[in-house]
């Protein structure tokens, strides 16, 4: 890792060492210090733009499509048929992402992604829309962020270099999340005023913003990254990577289980809107609203908070799981909103925290692969899970299907950190501490010293 400009003389800890992931204390940064840099600025503000009209169609294509079918299971498919190509062609996406210029590819991509909008969006004005059309747009989508979510990934690295990487990666996050606070609110008031073809419009012209950035990056103040040359076997190459590392391939197995079950809040949250609560697109958006202003908490504190620990990856992991199975339970909608909010932020502690501790952990020339990877997994996930919570919630309900989601994030985090814990030579430790109980992982041998003496 990188040093400030007083180095320690202590030696630098080991990236592959899980204990050291676990117990390393956090480092505090500026909150938003890589702003200074002009080329993330640039970037960062481009995406404002651009998030704020991918929340906004993101929720009018939900509701086109119950709208459209009256079914959940619809909404998963459709979400399935998102994702469905980065669960396909993901890999194949990050080994493209190491090969090729980071900034002349996402400019093909985003192109991509604002005439394939612009295209749904006409559909829909002229009164032609049908729901095949829905799914081979969420289709077309995907297939363009196989490779733009890798390499949109890899190039906040090369704006700002490893000393800013955590930093940016959170702001992004709250980028992102910011985003959802405003997308969500103005889908609402298109779709119930004048319909959702005009959200689909401007979230295509959105685009112009992000390629404007692009096009306004310095590329000599790029940060140098080694591409991967062009040869066979990269993709095998990245997988081998990844299984030897447990820092690496634990969190991926986690948000895969988290993404395939937990975080299909599409079908959730359109269900509970709409059979339990009896509410319209405006009580839908108002959740999403409500989990964003938890995420952008989650990033912003994520950004301040410095390094990444996987130990707060499972612990966030297992507190998110629990806010779903209490929110399945509570018989008021104000209630439910409510709980939106810390649902947010525990959901956006773990894709942060994942996110970091993935890019800091990997060598420049893999990172394209092991995020594509990540991504694949967890968005990835989608096309198995969202069909069948979609039909756990058309069957048995809206409550029982949040519940199953949180059970299994719960689960998951429990044996995963236990697995982590043992990799990383940790046992738990249950002691007294000023009077109260502490619960904590430590080396095993300090584990023996604190035993008492028989």
């Amino acid at each position: 890792m990188s040093t400030g400009s007083g180095a320690s003389s202590a030696p630098a800890p080991d990236p592959h060492d899980t204990r050291t992931a676990l117990d390393t204390p956090a480092r505090k940064n500026s909150m938003f210090s890589s702003l200074r840099v002009r080329n993330y600025r640039l970037f960062f503000l481009g995406q404002v733009v651009s998030n704020i009209g991918t929340w906004m169609q993101r929720i009018a294509q939900d509701w086109l499509v119950l709208t459209l079918t009256g079914s959940s299971a619809a909404v998963g498919i459709t979400t399935a048929l998102q994702f469905l190509p980065m669960l396909l062609f993901g890999l194949y996406g990050g080994v493209l992402a190491d090969r090729l210029r980071k900034r002349p590819t996402l400019f093909v991509t985003q192109s991509a992604m604002a005439l394939t909008a612009i295209a749904l969006a006409v559909l829909t004005l002229t009164g032609r829309v049908e729901v095949w059309h829905i799914y081979v747009a969420a289709f077309a989508l995907g297939l363009a962020t196989v490779v733009d979510n890798p390499a949109r990934q890899a190039f906040v690295s090369e704006l700002v270099g490893r000393g800013q990487l955590q930093n940016a990666v959170s702001l992004n996050s709250a980028n992102f999340q910011s985003a959802r606070l405003v997308g969500p609110a103005v889908a609402g008031l298109l779709i119930t005023g004048v319909g959702t073809g005009w959200a689909f419009l401007l979230n295509g012209l959105s685009f112009v913003a992000p390629l404007a950035g692009l096009m306004m990056m310095r590329a000599r103040e790029l940060h140098a990254v080694e591409r991967a040359p062009r040869g066979k076997g990269q993709l095998r190459e990245g997988l081998r990577y990844v299984s030897g590392r447990p820092e690496l391939l634990w969190p991926i197995v986690l948000v895969g289980f988290i993404g395939t079950f937990a975080f299909n809040f599409p079908v959730y949250l359109s269900a509970f809107a709409d059979d339990v609560f009896q509410g319209g697109a405006g009580v839908y958006s108002l959740f999403n609203t409500l989990i964003a202003v938890g995420s952008v908490s989650g990033a912003l504190l994520a950004a301040r908070r410095g390094t990444a620990r996987l130990r707060l990856l499972i612990l966030a992991a297992m507190a998110f799981g629990a806010v779903e199975i209490v929110a399945a339970t509570v018989p008021e909608l104000w209630m439910f909103a409510l709980l939106m909010i810390p649902l947010g932020l525990f959901a956006m502690t773990v894709n942060v925290t994942t996110n970091t501790s993935l890019q800091m952990a990997t060598d420049p020339a893999m990172r394209g692969r092991v995020m594509a990877l990540y991504m694949m997994v967890f968005l990835g996930g989608s096309p198995v899970g969202a069909p069948i919570v979609g039909w756990i919630t058309d069957t048995y309900g809206a409550r029982v299907g949040f519940a199953v989601g949180g059970a299994i994030a719960v689960l998951a985090a429990a044996v995963i950190g236990l697995v982590l814990a043992r990799v990383g030579g940790l046992r738990l430790s249950v002691c007294w501490h000023g009077g109260h109980p502490r619960v904590r992982f430590v080396p095993r041998e300090r584990q023996e010293a604190l035993a008492p003496v028989a």
